[in-house]
């Protein structure tokens, strides 16, 4: 009788409750929260730099003996295509981070996890969802030239 957690057409392998297959588990779980953490840096400088290119061309056309730009609202429409890639940058990898943990939690390596879900989350994804509202309030603050 063939096992079909073995079998090469299911897709599906085999998960045993050893100590290497734990710390394997723990090494991929720990690089999901790397690559969050990489993505939310990422949506930071996105929404910096989008918020200071818009701060910094307004305070430089009010400068005396500075020619009017071309393009007055180039600097604008630049800063807000920041900040709205960074917001949907976040919302993207934050989408992916839960879909990560639930499949990292879920099947069988439920059995591998060792550990409960209660009282083991990190604040990575609290902080992503503060720095989403934040980006949100950026971008209409520059969208209605409230700042």
């Amino acid at each position: 009788m063939v096992d079909p957690t073995s079998d090469p057409a299911s897709g599906r392998f085999e998960v045993k409750a050893t100590a290497s297959d734990h710390f394997s588990w723990l090494r991929t779980r720990l690089s999901v929260e790397r690559t969050m953490m990489s993505w939310v840096r990422t949506a930071i400088a996105l929404i910096g730099f989008g918020f200071t290119i818009v701060q910094f061309f307004n305070r430089m056309n009010e400068m005396p003996g500075v020619a009017p730009a071309r393009f007055s609202d180039a600097p604008r429409y630049l800063g807000l295509s920041l900040i709205f890639c960074g917001v949907a940058a976040l919302a993207i990898s934050i989408w992916e981070y839960q879909w990560g943990l639930r499949y990292l939690w879920g099947g069988n390596f439920s059995a591998i996890a060792g550990v409960t879900r209660e009282g083991k989350q990190t604040p990575l994804l609290a902080v992503a969802i503060a720095l989403a509202l934040i980006g949100i309030f950026a971008f209409f603050a520059v969208l209605l030239r409230v700042v």
